[in-house]
């Protein structure tokens, strides 16, 4: 009778009752892949060094991929349990919990636990991964209160960017300014608010440099311009359209038909040739005659005349001969194009070359996010996946995008996508063994060829970086994992910058009354490398974004900052009074014994 009792008590107080007498938040995070792991990473940052919180990790009982799933990581308590019901989140200790945490990659799935959970905990707060925007919406009316989140949506404008060789299209509104990621160059001096990061090095960006003068990126006020990336889509459009209709002709016709159909034409046609110049010469006619006397007696034949000349007949023969042939031949490439072009649609073999397009390879969630971004810009997309029943095939057949089914991590599938000849190549597939493969080999047909590769290893993406030279390679989770959790903390992250592997933070954080901040100029702030204030506010009051350094700060001040994982964790060590240490513990021992006095 104890869990009605206090569902009862719990229903009619409002207060949220913990377990044996707990007095930190407890925080219960479901998953099974690389992005519950950086969340529980994010939460352990934030949290757990100052002994605020406590996690719950909910893993099935056996891997379902190789990549990390946070049960390793230690200063966790692991559930491990193959089905998300009520069970499962009683013996994870939901009831009472502050938040919970649904990052598995099956929406409906998802969706069933959020009910489960609700039965054990009404007044939960939860996070859910989502990927269909049907059942997104569906969910925010069930649970109002609760933060829907694709990790997908979240990542896909990096990879684009990347893909067109500019900054993250990251843009957000606050206090009164609308702001957005930009190259320096590309904006005007006056527009720039702070430097975010020299990526002059691209295997080594720094990030938030003390001499912001040095920033090549840099946090600029909208101007209305339109931002790199539509302006990179849009050059890279114009210069498709400007292609040499010559050559494009010329590949299509060599795609149209086989090899040795073509070589067989070829071959028939110069012997036509040949054999016309030489009639001509014989005939001693123009060239313009010759030209009617050759079609003519090529495709149509040509009355007999015994009283020609030996060498006329023979050529008249021959020509005659090479007009039976060249007939079936051309029905020969007409058919073989149109078998080649049914084939291409059943079996995913793209025959005509392009070039100055983007190959995306892997149509999961986040590569079916990016194929549509890119074709919504009006750039050229070929997708690459192993599945003809990929999660984006379908899109990428409405959309028009040409899809090839194979291994990428092949020369042949590579070739069949005119990885050679296009803009950029995007590999978000979710095996890092293909993934690097992919990358590797499109190199090796075109050394310079920009690479967006994803690798959920973070180590593992550096050595590549440093062995292979390739510069760009992103991880989905990592730039996800932020605004995860701190949808779980009920921390509002205003806005995620990608830069390379690495994601800065821009979020507001109230000064609390006793914290170590409490007092100080807001020059103690600023730390380089780490974190960059950009904004100031006393309570009641608007943001001011050229606040003297000198100022000093009072408890409920809001300062909105650009940091790092590392520096925004330190800020709020920083922002907080530190926790009352525990009471000592009471004496276990039996009570002394009394004496005549008492």
């Amino acid at each position: 009778m104890a869990e009605p009792l206090r569902e009862r008590a719990r229903r009619a107080t409002g207060w949220r009752l913990r377990v044996n007498g707990e007095t930190h938040p407890h925080y219960v995070v479901c998953g099974s892949d690389p992005l519950a792991y950086w969340v529980v990473r994010a939460l352990l940052a934030t949290e757990l060094d100052s002994g605020r919180a406590r996690i719950t990790l909910v893993v099935p009982e056996r891997r379902r991929s190789d990549g990390p799933d946070g049960r390793d990581v230690p200063g966790l308590h692991v559930v491990r349990a193959d089905r998300l019901d009520e069970a499962t989140f009683r013996r994870a200790g939901l009831t009472g919990a502050d938040g919970l945490a649904l990052l598995h990659q099956d929406d409906v799935g998802n969706m069933h636990a959020a009910l489960c959970a609700q039965e054990v905990e009404p007044r939960l707060r939860l996070v859910v991964r989502m990927f269909n925007t049907s059942l997104a919406n569906g969910l925010r009316q069930l649970f109002p209160d609760s933060a829907v989140l694709s990790d997908a949506s979240m990542a896909a404008p990096a990879f684009v960017a990347a893909a067109l060789g500019e900054v993250a299209p990251t843009h957000f509104r606050h206090g009164g300014r609308t702001l957005y990621v930009a190259r320096r160059a590309d904006v005007r001096e006056k527009d720039v608010v702070c430097g975010v990061a020299d990526t002059r090095d691209a295997a080594r960006p720094r990030l938030l440099p003390a001499d912001e003068s040095t920033a090549d990126v840099v946090l600029a006020e909208a101007t209305g311009q339109p931002p790199g990336t539509e302006l990179a889509a849009r050059r890279l459009v114009r210069a498709r359209r400007r292609r040499r209709p010559v050559a494009v002709l010329l590949r299509a016709v060599r795609s149209f038909a086989t090899r040795k159909i073509g070589i067989a034409v070829l071959v028939l046609l110069a012997v036509i040739a040949a054999l016309g110049w030489l009639n001509a010469r014989a005939a001693h006619v123009g060239w313009a005659d010759a030209l009617y006397l050759t079609l003519v007696t090529t495709l149509t034949g040509e009355d007999p005349d015994i009283a020609k000349p030996v060498a006329a007949q023979v050529m008249q023969v021959v020509l005659n001969l090479a007009g039976l042939a060249l007939i079936p031949l051309i029905t020969a490439v007409v058919v073989d194009g149109i078998v080649n072009a049914r084939l291409a649609l059943h079996t995913g073999r793209i025959q005509p070359a392009r070039s100055g397009h983007v190959v995306v390879v892997g149509l999961g969630n986040i590569g079916t996010r990016v194929m549509a971004q890119l074709n919504d810009f009006g750039v050229e997309v070929v997708a690459i996946d192993k599945d003809p029943e990929a999660r984006g095939a379908s899109l990428a057949h409405r959309l028009g995008v040409p899809m090839v089914v194979g291994d990428a991590g092949r020369e042949e599938t590579l070739r069949s996508a005119s990885v050679e000849t296009c803009q950029a190549l995007v590999v978000v597939s979710t095996d890092d063994d293909v993934n690097l493969r992919a990358a590797l080999n499109a190199r090796g047909l075109t050394p310079d060829l920009r690479v967006v590769l994803r690798l959920f290893d973070g180590d593992f993406a550096e050595r590549v970086q440093k062995a292979f030279g390739i510069g760009i390679s992103r991880s989905v989770s990592y730039l996800a994992a932020p605004s995860f959790a701190a949808a779980l903390l009920d921390r509002a992250v205003i806005a995620t910058i990608p830069v390379g592997r690495h994601a800065l933070l821009v979020t507001e954080v109230q000064v609390v009354a006793g914290s170590p901040l409490d007092g100080s100029p807001l020059s103690a702030v600023a730390q380089p490398g780490a974190v960059r204030l950009l904004a100031h506010a006393r309570p009641g009051q608007k943001a001011d974004w050229s606040a003297d350094p000198r100022l000093v700060i009072t408890a409920g001040d809001r300062l909105t900052v650009v940091a790092r994982r590392a520096g925004l964790t330190a800020l709020l060590r920083e922002t907080t009074p530190p926790a009352p240490e525990p009471p000592p513990a009471a004496p276990t021992g039996p009570p002394p014994p009394r004496t005549s006095e008492e």
